[in-house]
């Protein structure tokens, strides 16, 4: 699919703020509203833009969850390369995102549970039983400062007294 220079225009504002009002983006675009809305309408249908996700930071509310980082070694199907175990592995309701990534290990996968235990539990008799996994390495995140470009924590105003 080929997109032109306004398309383009478009998908980066809905990029940047998924909420704007097509009157809005119309505006800052200098383009009409139908225009705005007709490329939204393409873009969906053709699975350019595939979601509007809320940006959480869950740190500020009283849901507690377990998130980790894993990188995973595997052995690539024949013919189907690492389609078919990244499918098998992002089925896990626990994953969150799976990458095909290029380095020490196959595949990185963003992973989410309730608890502890649930996560290792996950890790010990899902992932790691499943036949094309060699190896798994589990990081667990401990906080977030900033995801998908945008800084969670407001900065703390240093209130020292200025030594001169």
């Amino acid at each position: 699919m080929t997109l032109n220079e306004k398309e383009m225009q478009v998908l980066n504002l809905i990029a940047e703020d998924c909420r704007i009002a097509p009157a809005k983006a119309a505006m800052l675009l200098g383009c009409t509203e139908e225009f705005v809305t007709e490329t939204v309408k393409k873009l969906e249908a053709d699975k350019v833009i595939v979601g509007y996700p809320a940006l959480v930071n869950w740190d500020k509310t009283p849901m507690e969850q377990v998130k980790a980082i894993i990188e995973v070694k595997v052995t690539p199907q024949r013919d189907m390369g690492f389609d078919a175990i990244a499918e098998r592995i992002y089925k896990f309701d626990e994953v969150t995102a799976v990458y095909l990534m290029s380095g020490a290990y196959d595949l990185l996968l963003e992973v989410q549970a309730e608890t502890l235990r649930t996560l290792a539990t996950f890790v010990s008799q899902k992932l790691s039983t499943l036949d094309s996994v060699l190896s798994t390495a589990t990081h667990f995140v401990l906080k977030k400062y900033k995801v998908d470009g945008v800084i969670l924590e407001d900065k703390k105003e240093d209130d020292r007294l200025a030594v001169t």
